[in-house]
């Protein structure tokens, strides 16, 4: 089972950024799929979750209205998009698979995902 992510980057204030994360060995289309991020120091934090059909998303308050989660199951990809930047959005990102199939619940709980990509730096600065 093997998450990576890519796309990531540096932006400026109000830019843009696509990130990508593609999935392998296991049924991608079985599982919510959800992104964190994390700065040095702090405590990992929930960015937004997509349900294994695409159909229920959500958004931390700090991220709702610029970025946009969505997936393709048959190339077993999930994106995220952002949107107007801030730099209060610089951290790693971190792309994770929930460990229970089917089941949308408890979607923002970093206990339920044991699969986790590496993470990709994301930094926005002027």
């Amino acid at each position: 089972v093997q998450l990576v992510e890519s796309g990531g980057g540096s932006a400026q204030p109000g830019g843009s950024l696509k990130l990508s994360c593609e999935a392998s060995g296991f049924a991608f289309d079985m599982y919510t799929m959800t992104w964190f991020r994390q700065v040095p120091g702090k405590a990992l934090e929930w960015v937004s979750s997509i349900s294994y059909t695409g159909m229920n998303k959500d958004y931390a308050d700090s991220v709702k209205g610029r970025f946009t989660i969505s997936r393709d199951n048959t190339k077993k990809t999930r994106f995220l998009e952002m949107n107007s930047l801030k730099p209060e959005d610089t951290a790693v990102y971190i792309c994770a698979k929930k460990e229970q199939a089917y089941y949308y619940s408890n979607y923002d709980e970093p206990s339920v995902y044991k699969i986790r990509g590496h993470g990709i730096q994301v930094t926005v600065s002027s």
